[in-house]
């Protein structure tokens, strides 16, 4: 692979950051006004499919549950079947593809778009950040850098993302939204085939185990495994749509968020005791399932922003400026907004302080984005006060309330990326950030499930009392996440 001059980072980091930037904005402009969509009602000049709004937001965290769960097996089949590279570009594919069915008209479209969204991101997500991680093979805080500007291409397509599918969606109709959502992750995927060079050898060939009738064997058993499981998938949804298998999306909600914690617990187990690693890597995956745990409070504080906090911003705020109501969409495009001023400043000033050996620990960090992801929700229980009194708030209490959710993501989401690729085994790569996502989906479930909480409007009063609870329990988890930090360190050993 060919470097840019070492005080640069390599070129493939701009192959890469095109990629996800345009792959982030076709899934936030779609997650911009997937709840409004589902909200709506069945009638009307923009008609949605007429859901209340906690089974609307327990369908939101199954969706966002499984688009970081289907993560797992992504990197797996990266790892062992497609390589890194080709999983990336299969996975846009199912991308786009779904977000062209959820363009066409009817629930059925809808649904199987969304499950085809799920399984595209599954392949690239994961896979695309491993690459990055490759292109950094010296590690330390340069590689921390480069998460943290690969991470700034996540939100500029955010930003963008939702301003143009959030207007679409919402005031000329929620399948152009959808649609438009599709047609820029192709662009992105041409993007990244026509500067693919840039990457040279990383992510080309899946791992191998030196035995070519072994491997052989290996890829035969692993594409059966993968027919089977795409054929059940299938089935499913097509017993859904017959109306053969009648789905509750808040018990499914439920049992899923007991699923994930089950196979997260086995899959680390089996790792730990027959993955053949060494002592230092034995620690190293322990030190994984802390910030695993870390990782699933947080989202389900931050996820709030697609569902309860949309609706928040739909059903509570005062839009309205010079006589033009602003969508309700657009407000969730403040913390990317915040996230593309403020990623320039903390990725140089990890660097600064890794130089002058301040920099926090990667426990600390989180311990630190747990903290102001709580204080956000303290914000939003001072907010609710006029709420339950009958008015409408300003937009600045959620500006506010993203101001502190993003000094918190760039605290802990782009490090804990970085912590991810430094601390798991090289042979496991590809399936340790499938584990970083799977805890992000955990949080993303819990967040559905706790969003129906927040949202509903049949006991107003009692809205502060629930965003009081959301902060007393995240600012707990920051606050012991601080006190674990030094053996958690120690775990970590010369990883930093």
């Amino acid at each position: 692979m060919t470097l840019a001059p070492a005080a640069r980072h390599p070129r493939g980091l701009t192959t890469l950051f095109l990629t996800e930037m345009w792959e982030r904005f076709s899934y936030y402009g779609m997650r911009a006004i997937l709840v409004l969509a589902m909200v709506a009602a069945v009638e009307g000049r923009n008609p949605g499919l007429g859901l209340s709004k906690d089974v609307a937001a327990a369908v939101y965290g199954l969706y966002t549950t499984g688009v970081y769960l289907a993560s797992l097996p992504g990197g797996w089949i990266a790892d062992r079947l497609l390589g890194l590279r080709n999983a990336v570009f299969y996975g846009g594919c199912l991308i786009a593809i779904g977000h062209f069915t959820m363009a066409l008209p009817g629930n059925a479209s809808f649904f199987v778009g969304l499950i085809f969204i799920a399984l595209g991101t599954g392949l690239l997500k994961p896979n695309i950040s491993a690459m990055v991680g490759e292109l950094y093979p010296e590690g330390g805080a340069r590689r921390d850098a480069g998460f943290s500007i690969f991470y700034m291409s996540i939100n500029i397509g955010s930003f963008f993302g939702q301003i143009l599918c959030g207007y679409l969606g919402e005031n000329v109709g929620w399948h152009y939204g959808f649609g438009a959502a599709g047609v820029f992750m192709s662009l992105g995927l041409v993007l990244y085939k026509l500067t693919g060079e840039r990457l040279g050898d990383i992510g080309l060939l899946p791992s191998t185990s030196g035995d070519a009738a072994l491997d052989a064997r290996r890829r035969r058993q692993g594409w059966a495994f993968v027919s089977g499981g795409v054929g059940v998938i299938a089935a499913a949804a097509l017993a859904a749509i017959a109306g053969l298998l009648l789905i509750d999306p808040i018990a499914m909600s439920a049992a899923t968020g007991v699923l994930i914690v089950i196979v997260a617990a086995l899959y680390f187990g089996s790792v730990l005791l027959f993955g053949g690693l060494d002592a230092t890597e034995r620690k190293r995956v322990l030190a994984i399932i802390v910030l695993f745990a870390g990782n699933a409070v947080f989202f389900s504080g931050f996820e709030q922003a697609g569902s309860s906090f949309n609706l928040f911003a739909k059903d509570y705020t005062d839009r309205v400026v010079f006589g033009w109501e602003v969508p309700a969409s657009w407000l969730q495009s403040i913390n990317p907004m915040f996230v593309i001023l403020l990623a320039p400043f903390f990725a140089a000033l990890w660097v600064n302080l890794g130089r002058r050996n301040l920099n926090p620990s990667v426990p600390v960090k989180f311990g630190l984005g747990l903290v102001q992801v709580s204080l956000g929700f303290l914000v939003l229980f001072f907010a609710s006060q006029y709420v339950v009194a009958g008015e409408k708030v300003a937009p600045t209490w959620l500006l506010l309330t993203y101001l502190f959710h993003t000094t918190g993501e760039l605290c802990l989401s782009p490090v804990g990326l970085s912590a991810v690729t430094k601390l798991a085994p090289r042979r496991y790569v590809g399936q340790m950030m499938g584990t970083w996502f799977m805890a992000t989906s955990l949080g993303h479930l819990i967040a559905g499930l706790l969003a129906g909480h927040l949202a509903d409007d049949s006991n107003v009063a009692a809205v502060p009392d629930r965003f009081l609870f959301v902060f007393m329990t995240t600012i707990g988890a920051g606050l012991l996440m601080l006190l674990v930090s030094k053996p958690v360190g120690r775990l970590m050993g010369d990883v930093r």
